[in-house]
């Protein structure tokens, strides 16, 4: 994702959800309700965010297998604690919020003794654990505290999540072949230069080309902005975070 600047250039009015378009908060707000998509919201939360996390609990030191154990522990207990329905965006961005919820969990909450199995029998999303120590093995050493690695990592799901609903819409509106040529100008794999030889290759004009990625950007825009802007406490904000998750990529 080096080549995000971009995202910062659309209009800042309210963007426009899908109705099936969830965020962060909502899916905490519903996660934290019995009944009524509390189980959807669990599931797309954890898919989200549990390999940031995971990281990050390797980095403080845990082996695999605890890191493991944690990371589970922590979404099960997060999601089953009552406190959660009061948890609102004023009170800071979801970012932060996971991060500080996870350290006190490191340090309080699992130095307590364990009088049953480990996330009670309830535990409802299970950790790829040899998913999760092959990414954690591939990525790049790095110089910096693992909560600023956690801000890169979270970057990157939430950079991906977008991509994935985008994707998700064009093959459903039958522009998925499209979109798999053209995916590369999120990240700057497909530039410009391109774009004649990938016209041809899909028997469009280069004009039509251009429009069609202009479109992809602008579409990609409004997700993201709608992401973030239900992450952070004011709509204001949602350009600094934006900035602020792309330099955590190119740290």
């Amino acid at each position: 994702m080096s080549d995000l600047n971009w995202t910062l250039d659309g209009p800042t009015g309210s963007p426009n959800f899908d109705a099936g378009f969830h965020t962060d908060w909502f899916m905490v707000h519903a996660a934290g309700r019995p009944g009524g998509g509390a189980s959807e919201a669990m599931e797309k939360l954890c898919r989200t965010y549990w390999y940031p996390l995971y990281a990050y609990v390797r980095r403080k030191g845990h082996g695999p297998q605890e890191a493991q154990d944690l990371t589970q522990e922590f979404f099960a207990r997060l999601l089953a604690t009552p406190w959660l329905e009061d948890v609102h965006p004023s009170k800071g961005k979801f970012r932060a919020f996971l991060l500080a919820s996870m350290n006190h969990f490191l340090t309080n909450e699992w130095r307590r003794e364990q009088t049953q199995k480990r996330g009670g029998g309830q535990v409802t999303f299970s950790l790829d654990a040899v998913e999760a120590e092959d990414r954690y093995r591939i990525e790049p050493a790095h110089g910096q505290s693992p909560d600023k690695v956690f801000d890169c990592d979270y970057a990157k799901a939430l950079f991906d999540r977008i991509e994935m609903l985008l994707r998700s819409e064009c093959f459903a509106t039958g522009k998925g072949v499209l979109f798999e040529e053209l995916e590369g100008i999120f990240d700057g794999r497909v530039n410009q230069h391109r774009y004649a030889e990938l016209a041809a290759k899909l028997g469009m004009t280069l004009a039509a080309l251009k429009k069609a990625a202009q479109r992809l950007r602008e579409r990609y825009r409004v997700l993201l902005r709608a992401e973030v802007a239900e992450t952070v406490n004011d709509p204001g904000e949602v350009d600094e975070e934006i900035r602020s998750l792309c330099a955590a990529l190119c740290a």
